[in-house]
């Protein structure tokens, strides 16, 4: 599988985006983990390149100011996944095929039976709580 992450570039297309000088424990789409009490963020709205047309969603994420990179992209981040999350499933086209509620100890698995469909292009990494994305996946 190959991992999504968001750049904090992105921040720069919403001019409402906030800067938090400190923001601990707030789940990072960069780099894939937590951060710290000492590291500023950037607060964002972000559309997932993966949802097209009404499917296309946009929603709160953080960001570092600059990422210090770290985020493996060909394993799941396991950091993000103590806690149930929902994924969803979308085809070359952008329309949802599935959505999953996924507990901790089974995504991979999830993941691989998500993509056993051959019509699914890709899978977003969503908070259950809050919808947020975070992160995407594809087929290596």
């Amino acid at each position: 599988m190959r991992i999504h992450t968001v750049s904090p570039s992105e921040s720069f297309f919403d001019a409402g985006r906030e800067y938090r000088a400190s923001e601990p424990d707030v789940p990072l789409r960069c780099c894939l983990r937590k951060s710290s009490a000492d590291e500023p963020v950037w607060l964002f709205r972000y559309s997932a390149p993966f949802g097209k047309g009404p499917y296309s969603e946009v929603g709160p994420v953080f960001t570092h100011v600059d990422c210090p990179g770290g985020a493996s992209l060909d394993r799941l981040p396991v950091e993000l996944l103590n806690n149930p999350r929902i994924l969803r499933s979308y085809n070359a086209a952008g329309q949802i095929c599935d959505g999953v509620v996924v507990e901790p100890g089974s995504f991979d698995r999830v993941i691989e039976g998500l993509f056993n469909d051959p019509a699914v292009e890709a899978v977003q990494v969503r908070s259950v709580s809050h919808g947020c994305f975070f992160f995407g996946v594809t087929r290596a």
